[in-house]
């Protein structure tokens, strides 16, 4: 497995990204989720992605039913600061108080089975808490031995340079594809120059980019691609076209269009680790094999004109979580 430096980390090229295992995506699978789970260990696709706020909380409990006798091979990555009450994903509160982030991590460690988390980030920014307390109260986390090293999801260019002034900042995780390219007004900039690694989560798109999306109808009515403003009505029609032009160059360079997407991500820069999430074992080695597809430059410049920046139709979130996000 190829590996990058994020911060004191030292991950795999490519994650999994476990939350549509428990939430958001439909039905769960447990037994073909853990399969998964252990068959990406396997491919060294060690650094595997949660959060306290998936189920809530039943994702943490099945990875840490899937890696069980298997931790040293593990890179475990969780999350805190959203509660959610009901089963509403737009319906949750944020809490990044220190208190409330002691509580949370010794609630993870139990949930996870494990005697430290190596990776802890924090979920979204609470706007009740000054970043630098909640970077203090990880920090602190870090001196006791329960984490081994810190991060934080969704935060804007000058957030991560106060928070880093506190306590290093392993990694950075924000939304990044090729229709959510965001991250490149100042966020990469400021990863490369502070030496932070960025986790690129949603990488396909929430399924979109891997071409194998067709009809709205065919979400379950729970999925929470129903609620998303790319997946709804002229917008996924003018998304799809988008889609088949990346596919059509895919065919031409021999691999499918989720490689294709992966492999754009990985050539953005040296410390870019994408976190593709499944719940199968299929589509996991379909995506790990994308660490084998090479871009030129004329294929790069070629993906620009087929999507451009800005060029997907729709906000990436429903409106009432777009607050959330870059803050």
């Amino acid at each position: 497995m190829q590996t990058r430096q994020c911060g004191s980390l030292t991950l795999p090229a490519l994650g999994l990204g476990c939350m549509g295992m428990s939430d958001f995506y439909g039905p769960a699978e447990e037994a073909e989720s853990i399969a998964t789970i252990q068959r990406a260990l396997e491919l060294g696709v060690s650094l595997l992605d949660t959060a306290d706020a998936y189920g809530p909380f039943t994702n943490e409990e099945l990875l840490g039913r899937a890696i069980a006798g298997r931790r040293e091979r593990a890179i475990v990555a969780t999350k805190c600061g959203i509660v959610r009450g009901t089963a509403d994903p737009t319906r949750s509160t944020l809490d990044a108080s220190p208190a409330y982030i002691r509580r949370a991590c010794d609630a993870s460690l139990r949930r996870l089975g494990v005697e430290v988390i190596d990776l802890y980030q924090l979920h979204r920014v609470d706007p009740n808490t000054p970043i630098e307390a909640s970077v203090e109260a990880l920090g602190s986390l870090v001196r006791a031995g329960k984490v081994r090293a810190i991060g934080l999801s969704e935060v804007s260019p000058a957030t991560l340079r106060r928070a880093h002034a506190v306590h290093p900042i392993a990694t950075l995780q924000t939304e990044y594809s090729l229709w959510s390219r965001d991250p490149e007004d100042g966020l990469l900039d400021t990863c490369r120059e502070l030496g932070i690694g960025f986790l690129a989560y949603s990488p396909l798109g929430r399924g979109f980019l891997s071409g194998q999306i067709r009809r709205f109808e065919d979400f379950a009515a729970d999925d929470f691609r129903r609620l998303s403003p790319r997946f709804q009505g002229e917008n996924f029609a003018r998304n799809l076209a988008l889609v088949e032009r990346v596919g059509e160059l895919a065919r031409a360079k021999g691999c499918t269009t989720s490689q294709l997407a992966l492999a754009w991500l990985l050539a953005r820069a040296d410390f870019v680790v994408p976190i593709p999430g499944t719940r199968r074992r299929r589509n996991l080695e379909e995506n790990a094999a994308a660490l084998g597809v090479r871009l030129d430059a004329g294929d790069l410049a070629r993906l620009d004109e087929l999507m451009p920046r800005g060029a997907a139709a729709g906000e990436r979130y429903p409106e009432a979580l777009l607050a959330r996000v870059n803050a």
